[in-house]
């Protein structure tokens, strides 16, 4: 097996090569939805290559987009360049979880192949925080059923529309600030910004837990989760393998479908 996962956020896209062993090789690009399949080929074609890969190898495709005017051409990559046709998350791919809220047709492909990844490594009722253009706070219990959440702004987010609603404050990069209280405008965004979320973290986690009335391990992942590791006991494990993990085995529970 060779198989290619796919996993598009607002942000940035995810494109990872498993042989089925390992992940043998990585690649991020920003997300365009307007990006074709040929512009895809182009682009993966040649980080394929100098990794010593081609696209006659691949044997297997998954596609999991938040994104869904992306998904036509992402397919189209997987159809004419790589004469597979894919598995995707929301349409012709079998989760394998009970999927617990009003409307699951309404639960983004990310939240769900989160809560496949994680309930394959970690025991219990979790909750899954994936800090990226929004941050998602995601219950999965203990039978691997996804039971809903809440969606907050990404920190990122906060730092854009500071910087474009206040004419006066810069764009800055997200960092740890040394103290609470800023010295300066940069130093004062910092830590409201970091601080802030550390906090609003915080506290929907305890709403959370009292609200579930069960014990929770609590799981970070996502583009910016690694900065608040250290910063708050809030969370109990870092996982930045999350989604991948999760597209592999939705991969193998789908094996009858690809064969």
């Amino acid at each position: 097996m060779m198989l290619l996962a796919i996993e598009q956020g607002n942000t940035n896209t995810l494109f990872a090569v498993h042989d089925g062993s390992d992940w043998i090789a990585q690649w991020r690009a920003a997300t365009e939805a307007s990006r074709t399949a040929d512009e895809y080929a182009v682009w993966l074609n040649q980080l394929m290559v100098m990794k010593g890969l081609e696209f006659a190898a691949l044997t297997g495709c998954i596609i999991s987009s938040v994104v869904p005017q992306s998904i036509f051409n992402l397919r189209n990559l997987a159809r004419r360049y790589l004469n597979i046709e894919p598995l995707v998350i929301g349409e012709n791919a079998e989760l394998g979880i009970e999927v617990r809220i009003a409307k699951p047709s309404e639960a983004g492909a990310d939240r769900l192949v989160n809560a496949v990844g994680a309930s394959l490594m970690y025991p219990g009722d979790l909750l899954l925080i994936d800090s990226g253009t929004a941050t998602t706070f995601d219950i999965v219990s203990a039978d691997g059923a996804f039971e809903g959440g809440l969606i907050a702004p990404g920190i990122n987010l906060s730092l854009q529309a500071l910087h474009e609603a206040a004419a006066k404050l810069p764009r800055i990069a997200i960092q740890k600030p040394e103290h609470v209280i800023g010295k300066g405008t940069v130093e004062a965004m910092q830590s409201g910004v970091f601080w802030g979320y550390i906090s609003l973290i915080e506290g929907l986690v305890q709403r959370i837990k009292t609200e579930w009335a069960q014990p929770m391990t609590v799981i970070g992942t996502g583009g910016v989760a690694s900065l608040f590791e250290g910063a708050t006991d809030s969370i109990d494990h870092f996982d930045p393998d999350l989604t991948i993990r999760g597209l592999l085995e939705i991969w193998r529970r789908n094996a009858h479908l690809t064969d």
